[in-house]
């Protein structure tokens, strides 16, 4: 009899903390600018906020064969080699790509094999690759991402700078976001720690604005219609901008 009874608790057990919702944290409500509809009624205050450090696939490797650090290739398609530890691409819900490309701070395109070619023109270019969750967010222990520069046919390479700077996962430009849907700003910060080297990310979005100090999905709610400018700067502590060719990235997105 005792048996018995025990299955429907662990059940109980199993199912609260599944269903446990996800804490937020860092909620900041811009309250000094209230929103006010095309009809003049007063509209929910805009509000930035993170969940709860949830770190998945911390054991998660993701390697760069190819291109190595500043080799040059002839115009036209260039191989990416990547090898992938302890985590399985094709095991994305939604079937969506879990092996994400970013070349010179542009959009993010999903890939679902390790191995593929891009076509590029003339040039210098940084990849930054990184894998993602279920979500499509992007993963933050060490060795979840990657970068390298390399070029593509009479090219120089970038500038030797020491400084860190951005990846930008979400939002995407051009984005079309329904009205009442969260919007979600997903960043790497690469080449640095931002505890260590005294950095922030500043966060824009129009006239609305947020600060972070560490890597963190940053989910933004009570947008009302309209057009976005959303801007990402990495700076330090002090304000301090850096000089970096990426340490600042500037997405439009409209909710609808």
């Amino acid at each position: 009899m005792n048996k018995i009874l025990i299955f429907p608790i662990i059940f109980g057990l199993l199912f609260f903390s599944c269903s446990e919702e996800k804490k937020k944290i860092n909620e900041s409500g811009i309250e000094e600018n209230p929103v006010v509809g095309a009809g003049g009624e007063s509209l929910p205050n805009v509000t930035f906020y993170q969940y709860e450090d949830s770190s998945s696939f911390p054991d998660a490797i993701l390697e760069l064969y190819t291109p190595l650090g500043n080799q040059v290739f002839k115009p036209g398609k260039v191989p990416f080699e990547f090898n992938v530890k302890n985590f399985l691409l094709e095991n994305g819900g939604n079937n969506e790509a879990r092996l994400v490309m970013i070349l010179n701070g542009g959009d993010p395109i999903g890939y679902f094999s390790p191995i593929f070619q891009r076509e590029l023109t003339v040039g210098t270019y940084r990849v930054v690759a990184y894998l993602v969750d279920e979500e499509g967010l992007a993963l933050k222990s060490f060795g979840n991402y990657v970068d390298r520069d390399f070029m593509v046919g009479d090219s120089r390479p970038f500038p030797y700078s020491a400084e860190p700077y951005l990846a930008l996962n979400f939002p995407r430009n051009a984005q079309i976001l329904p009205l009442g849907e969260e919007m979600v700003v997903d960043f790497l910060v690469l080449g640095g720690d931002m505890k260590l080297d005294g950095l922030k990310v500043k966060i824009s979005v129009n006239e609305f604005t947020y600060e972070i100090d560490h890597m963190a999905p940053i989910r933004v709610t009570n947008l009302p219609k309209g057009d976005y400018q959303v801007k990402v700067q990495l700076v330090r502590s002090d304000n301090k901008e850096l000089e970096g060719p990426f340490s600042t990235i500037t997405k439009t997105v409209f909710v609808r």
